[in-house]
């Protein structure tokens, strides 16, 4: 059974109250930075892809919210968190978190340095959190229509990127590390605009050699189709949803479903997880606070 430390759970809360007033999406975790709630299908091999859609907690980065009521029961159901993780990719920051770790024994910091003379980028003026381990989170803010995927190492040696469907632990937040706090003088601030070279970086290069999509989507319904389309393996879940969420929120979600299925289909998903997905995105657009 898990330990719990009230003081750190109430400061957890607190924290992740907080963070949710500056319009960021919070969960509550562990000590080993997992979320804090274990999914309620965990025990049911049979049980189909969820993502929320059966009302119970325990869906980690789904559960995202910036609701205070929401945030309180979600942390209320776990009494044992002693931090949060912040949602990336999601209105209205859509935040993008450069992982700079030091356990790989390669120098992060030096290696983002050269990347970016190489690239030509500075990174602004921005939000920086400090690890227990001595790495820094570094976080920037991405376009709405651009969707950013998790890597490990991809960009470089120990630069790991958090994207959507992921996210970041919260400063404030205590692990079985240690604790996670603002690096002096960030703390005010907003996450910074991403550089759009550093940005290139962070995408997949685009695929080619698709089937044309259906003309009866309409332009912007084309190009969310074409999005979905272009996903690689590892990514066509995330790029789906938040397509899916792009044109619920933009009044096409009916009249792009099919596509969107058909597109997903087309990527290897099956027609049961690309329809759990867009049902996730359709619930997420519409009762999202």
């Amino acid at each position: 059974m898990a330990t719990i430390d009230r003081q750190a759970t109430t400061l957890a809360l607190a924290h992740a109250l907080s963070a949710a007033e500056r319009g960021l999406a919070v969960i509550p975790l562990s000590r080993t930075k997992l979320p804090a709630l274990r999914s309620p299908h965990r025990d049911d091999p049979t049980a189909p892809l969820c993502h929320g859609e059966c009302g119970r907690f325990g869906h980690g980065v789904y559960d995202a919210s910036i609701d205070p009521l929401r945030i309180r029961e979600l942390f209320a159901a776990a009494p044992w968190a002693t931090g949060y993780g912040i949602a990336c990719g999601l209105d209205p920051h859509h935040l993008i978190g450069i992982d700079l770790d030091t356990k790989s024994g390669t120098d992060s910091s030096a290696a983002l340095r050269e990347l970016a003379l190489r690239h030509l980028f500075t990174i602004p003026e921005t939000v920086v959190v400090l690890t227990p381990s001595g790495g820094r989170h570094v976080w920037l803010s991405g376009p709405p229509d651009v969707v950013v995927p998790n890597s490990a190492g991809r960009l470089a040696p120990g630069i790991d990127i958090r994207g959507a469907g992921g996210y970041l632990v919260g400063p404030g937040s205590r692990t079985e590390h240690g604790a996670y706090s603002t690096a002096p003088g960030t703390a005010h601030l907003a996450p910074a605009a991403c550089p759009p070279s550093l940005l290139q970086l962070l995408l997949p290069p685009p695929r080619t050699g698709r089937h044309a999509t259906p003309a009866s989507t309409g332009q912007h319904g084309q190009g969310l189709v074409q999005f979905v389309l272009a996903a690689h393996e590892g990514q066509r879940n995330t790029r789906l949803f938040w397509a899916a969420c792009r044109a619920y929120e933009n009044g096409l979600g009916r009249d792009v479903t099919e596509a969107l299925v058909d597109a997903a289909i087309h990527t290897g998903l099956t027609e049961h997880e690309a329809r759990s997905t867009i049902t996730s995105a359709s619930r997420m657009t519409r009762h999202r606070p």
